[in-house]
């Protein structure tokens, strides 16, 4: 039997590309959902827009259906009398470290009707919901269990309330979490230690075939091409990041605004580690890189190779007869 064609613009990849479409910034700060992430390396590139995940349309109108959601959870609770405010709170904790609580519950828990409670809201699969519901959010689902760690000893209240719901279904999952005080200051302080690190943290593993490495966003980096695909003020070697949650400059003496760093500047140097190639200080300076390409000295920097060259080019830059070619014409490789 012939199949019927598709339409030649099918609606549902129309929709799909036009949600490609609208990128949305990196996030100025390390949220608090991440900080308790299995792989310190991820945490640190994530912060550093060394590896900036992208995703297919389907998955951010899952997304969205997410945030959507939010409302609808927090209607049904007030719907049984419990009262609930305090919608995208801030907790910041200093050194970029920061996130907002989906809620905060004032009373009308039945089992603590007089207690406060940190709100957390998540929607799931089926498997995933099925997986909660057996194991308890702390083993199923350690980040969210991390994150309301850190919000509960950021607002000084001692429960959290874990309300997941089953997108297949509409199934309902409710926890109520006890504040962890050890736990917290040791996720609370691996963050702020991740995002001052100058240096990138080794991987979980070096097994590229390893089951948390599989399907991380940053496998092709770590196990294949060692090179970010990026250049912004967060993966040039003239940025580090303070204390005071900024980040400054070394090569123009003067902090970044976030605006700036999204882009940064044409003196952007390639950061020794997210590059595969040795750099060879010897020869480097302040304000431009030596790096030893297969043997050729290829300079990364103002009035020499971009940042962006050497993305797009890797090793092809350490040939001589394109090195003549981009010399004589003026070139740039992209």
């Amino acid at each position: 039997m012939a199949e019927i064609p598709k339409p030649l613009h099918d609606i549902c990849a129309l929709i799909d590309r036009a949600h490609e479409s609208t990128t949305e910034k990196p996030r100025p700060h390390l949220g608090c959902s991440v900080v308790g992430h299995h792989c310190e390396r991820w945490i640190w590139l994530l912060f550093r827009w060394s590896v900036i995940p992208s995703f297919p349309g389907r998955v951010l109108r899952l997304f969205r259906r997410g945030h959507l959601e939010e409302q609808q959870i927090i209607g049904d609770l007030k719907r049984i009398g419990i009262k609930i405010g305090g919608d995208q709170t801030r907790v910041d904790f200093g050194s970029h470290l920061s996130g907002s609580v989906d809620g905060i519950i004032e009373s009308g828990v039945p089992q603590a009707p007089n207690k406060r409670h940190v709100a957390e809201f998540k929607t799931h699969s089926k498997k995933s919901f099925d997986d909660l519901v057996k194991n308890g959010v702390k083993k199923s689902k350690p980040q969210h269990w991390a994150q309301m760690q850190t919000y509960m000893l950021g607002l000084d209240i001692d429960r959290a309330l874990y309300v997941a719901i089953c997108k297949d279904n509409d199934a309902y999952y409710t926890e109520r979490v006890k504040l962890d005080q050890d736990a917290a200051k040791t996720l609370i302080d691996k963050g702020r230690r991740l995002a001052l690190a100058d240096r990138m943290p080794p991987p979980i593993s070096t097994d590229p075939s390893w089951y948390q490495c599989k399907f991380c966003d940053a496998h092709d980096f770590c196990h294949e091409t060692k090179l970010t695909k990026e250049v912004n003020c967060r993966t040039c070697a003239h940025s580090t990041a303070k204390s005071d949650s900024t980040f400054y400059c070394e090569r123009w003496s003067d902090s970044i605004p976030y605006e700036v760093q999204l882009s940064g500047c044409e003196s952007h140097v390639l950061h020794p580690d997210l590059v595969p190639w040795k750099l060879v200080p010897d020869e480097s300076t302040d304000i431009v890189a030596v790096f030893d390409v297969n043997g050729t000295r290829v300079k990364n920097g103002e009035d020499h190779f971009a940042s962006s060259e050497l993305i797009a080019g890797g090793d092809m830059c350490a040939d001589p007869g394109v090195q003549k070619l981009r010399e004589k014409f003026n070139g740039r490789i992209s």
